[in-house]
């Protein structure tokens, strides 16, 4: 069955941003094996890591893939609007630069660093600067499924929605694709966070039983992926019988309490979602960018 959503509704507004810096936290961090490590981070533009790539193997942690944007590198407090408009798989086009008038794809926005990252071809990363800017047609903020008020909807381009496969089964529960399914106690940094239409929180990848029981080695950039028992309605935190969905927007980290970055996209409680493995469960394969080119 289809499900009707209100997108005729929604609100499309410009939000604009540009490069935002390369950050070195410490000299050098402490791990949470006692490993010490001096390592890029966040920020920049980044050439080889893009959306399809595992979050894995980096000689770096919480890395952004392709280009790291900002609204505001000085006032925090401005960022919320364009973290808030923009939505996973929003256009955004280059309006500066030698690469003006080239068009990329939102990944989404990671908090903390208050950045937003965008994946754009090789042949425009090559002829961007870190001066360049970028408008966003922010558009999905509000979307919802007008027969299931349930389930609530955050950070999602409508199109995206329509691609990503969802169906509704005959007991009224919504089948999900997703790569990875999550176990709730394999959560870190970010629950408890009021707001989910900014920032996104991390999945904890330290305990090897635990990252093989679940299939979580498998995770990669623009994966959608399942939380179980966690609800993001209004905010995050545990909810048995409650299911969270997300896009994985950055790498891991060797940090204590942090790994991969998952912003939420969709949730919902009383079992109403139910996940379904999929290969193909990834942004970057639905819009054919990053790896999927």
């Amino acid at each position: 069955m289809s499900l009707k959503t209100n997108r005729e509704q929604l609100i499309m507004t410009a939000v604009q941003g540009s490069v935002a810096p390369a950050h070195q936290w410490a000299p050098f961090e402490v791990g949470a094996a006692g490993e010490i490590f001096s390592w890029p981070s966040t920020g920049g533009i980044t050439y080889n890591v893009k959306i399809g790539d595992s979050v894995f193997g980096w000689a770096g942690e919480h890395i952004e893939p392709g280009v790291s944007t900002t609204l505001s590198h000085k006032n925090r407090k401005v960022e919320a609007g364009y973290q808030f408009m923009a939505c996973c798989g929003n256009q955004a086009r280059v309006v500066s630069g030698e690469a003006k008038g080239e068009t990329g794809t939102v990944l989404g926005h990671h908090g903390g660093v208050e950045h937003l990252m965008i994946d754009f071809p090789d042949s425009t990363l090559d002829r961007l600067t870190c001066e360049d800017k970028f408008l966003i047609r922010g558009y999905g903020q509000g979307l919802r499924l007008i027969d299931h008020p349930d389930v609530y909807i955050y950070n999602l381009d409508p199109d995206l929605l329509e691609a990503w496969g969802l169906k509704e089964r005959a007991d009224g529960r919504i089948e999900v694709p997703v790569h990875v399914i999550i176990p709730g106690h394999a959560m870190g940094s970010g629950i408890g966070a009021l707001s989910v239409t900014t920032g996104d929180y991390d999945i904890l990848c330290h305990d090897q039983a635990t990252v093989s029981e679940h299939g979580m080695e498998r995770l990669r950039f623009g994966d959608f992926v399942a939380v179980l028992d966690h609800d993001n309605r209004y905010g995050r935190t545990y909810r048995k019988g409650s299911i969270t969905i997300g896009v994985v927007i950055h790498s891991d980290s060797p940090l204590a309490g942090h790994g991969p970055g998952m912003m939420t996209l969709i949730s919902a409680c009383d079992d109403k979602l139910v996940p379904v493995l999929s290969d193909d469960a990834n942004m970057g394969a639905i819009k054919r960018i990053g790896r999927y080119v």
